[in-house]
């Protein structure tokens, strides 16, 4: 193997663990337990290395906003194998798959959507997250039902995103998995209505 490639894994590695340290800080204590030094203890690296990687901690918590804008992506990634209906329905019940319906990662949602209304430059962040999210999702809308304007497709995935937070904020109370049964089969009545 050639050595620079074992360097280079070897710093993605090390960078992803940090941005990993500070998306876990940020889900257990909020904006108030993430510091470089705690981030570097929990990533089991130095500081030098964290502060290597980012300057500060707004630019880990702009990695980490950046990191779940990716993730959000992926959940509407068109998948070329699947009809136009299946890829809509799958990128409908991804947002209920257990990755995301446990207190950890619906904690750090709601950290980060609160940092986007604290702070200006992350709400900038999150607000094109946002846009690309529903962008994607009203693609898949687009190609499971051609006969919509473009603006009826991007209005029915901002419908939709209303329900799928609201099914996360739910969840975060208290799972209840009829109800998200429930917000699942309503996300596919408004995303394949007449």
């Amino acid at each position: 193997m050639n050595p620079s490639t074992v360097n280079s894994d070897q710093q993605v590695d090390r960078q992803s663990r940090i941005l990993e340290a500070a998306l876990d800080l940020l889900s257990r204590h909020g904006i108030s337990g993430v510091n470089m030094r705690a981030v570097a203890r929990e990533a089991g690296v130095a500081l030098g290395l964290v502060n290597y990687y980012y300057e500060d901690k707004s630019s880990l918590i702009r990695a980490a906003l950046h990191r779940i804008d990716e993730d959000d992506l992926m959940l509407v990634a068109p998948d070329p194998a699947m009809t136009p209906d299946d890829q809509l329905r799958k990128a409908l019940r991804r947002v209920a798959g257990p990755e995301f319906l446990n207190t950890p990662y619906l904690s750090l949602r709601l950290h980060l959507w609160a940092l986007a209304k604290a702070d200006e430059e992350f709400a900038l962040i999150n607000a094109a997250a946002f846009d690309r999210y529903i962008d994607g999702l009203a693609t898949l809308i687009a190609n499971a039902k051609p006969e919509l304007s473009p603006d009826k497709c991007r209005e029915r995935a901002a419908d939709i995103v209303v329900i799928q937070n609201g099914m996360w904020l739910t969840a975060l109370l208290a799972l209840d998995e009829a109800s998200i049964r429930r917000s699942l089969a309503r996300t596919e009545e408004i995303a394949f209505a007449a």
